[in-house]
This record gives C-alpha cells, structure tokens and sequence, in this order.
C-alpha cells in the first residue's frame, strides 16, 4: 500500500511539474496584430453587408416616388388643357379626349425631363430634341417610343373606380365625376412603339 501512495505522490508532482511548464503564453505581436486585423475584417464586411440590405430594400411611402400619390380630383386639369405636373412624384396628369392618363415625365430616349411647352401644344425634351403630344404619344427626336406610363386608379363619385389598363391607355371619364385619383409611381407602364 505504501508503494501506491508513493507513485500517486509521484504521480501529482509530475502533473504539477508538467502544468508549470504549459503556462499559457501571452500571445507574439503577429498573432495579435492577426487577431485584430481579422476582427477587423469581420465587422467591416458585417457594417457593408448591413448596408447593402438596407440600401437594396424598397422603403416606398405614400408620397414618394415608387410610392402611391394621392392626387386631388380639383388638381386634374380640364380636357385637352395644359398637363399638371408634380416633381416630387416624376409625373404629368394630363386629360385628353381620351381620357386622364399620368405620364412618366423622363423622356424614353436618355433619360432627360421633358418639359410642355404652351407654345406649341407638346412635351419637349431639352436635351436631344424628343417631342410627345399631350397624351404623350411620340411625334418626332430621337426617343425610341411614346413616354410611359404610371399606373392609376380613379375612384369616382358614385363608387365605381377604373384601373387603367395594361397598355396604359387613357382612363375614359364617360361624364362622371371623379372623388380621387391613385398613381402608383413603382408601376410604370411601357407605352410601346413610336406609333
């Protein structure tokens, strides 16, 4: 019995000896710097990739452009009088014969604003020459196409409401009066060819 008390005292010096000699060491200057230069790493890419999200995710309010607007049905001009533009919303509601249509107000050909101009009863573009009537159907420049539209929706007073429809045609009033008027400016509306 004796000879195992003596190996397991032998036993336990040995391990004491052994742990003094596996102290943990503080870490060299390069494994330090490569700690923190990878920690750095890890948070640059989490605060880009947070970023990236937040900056890809639609956040459309009401009133915004690729939001819905309300237009007020006062706002809407008279038939085949000059359009009513709204910059915040990158639109012109005009009313023909045809009918009210909303007009993306960027021109087809490279992206300029064009402008109505009075004098000449037609859209404009100031950059590269492009005109479109009033209805916003191509005339003459070098735009490939009629300008877009946006999708509405006008509710009129007795509770009936009309959409407009996947060609982006004028919506027709067939002498009704409407009670409000809904674009939704994160639907545009190819309008086709020049024709």
């Amino acid at each position: 019995m004796a000879s195992a008390v003596t190996a397991d005292v032998q036993a336990r010096a040995i391990a004491t000896e052994r742990a003094a000699e596996i102290e943990i060491a503080p870490p060299s200057r390069r494994e330090f710097l490569y700690y923190i230069w990878t920690a750095s790493l890890v948070l640059l890419l989490g605060q880009a990739g947070a970023a990236l999200i937040w900056f890809a995710l639609p956040r459309f309010k009401e009133g915004t452009f690729g939001g819905t607007f309300g237009f007020a049905p006062d706002r809407v001009p008279q038939p085949n009088s000059a359009p009513v533009t709204v910059p915040e919303g990158r639109f012109h509601v005009v009313h023909s014969d045809a009918g009210v249509n909303v007009l993306y107000a960027v021109c087809t050909h490279l992206g300029c604003l064009p402008r109505w101009n009075p004098a000449e009863n037609r859209f404009q573009c100031p950059c590269h020459g492009s005109q479109f009537a009033l209805t916003g159907t191509y005339l003459a420049g070098p735009a490939p196409r009629s300008l877009d539209r946006f999708a509405t929706t006008i509710t009129f007073t007795d509770g009936s409401t009309a959409t407009q429809n996947e060609v982006g045609d004028a919506i027709p009033l067939d002498g009704k009066t409407i009670a409000s008027v809904a674009i939704n400016t994160g639907r545009r509306i190819n309008h086709g060819s020049k024709t």
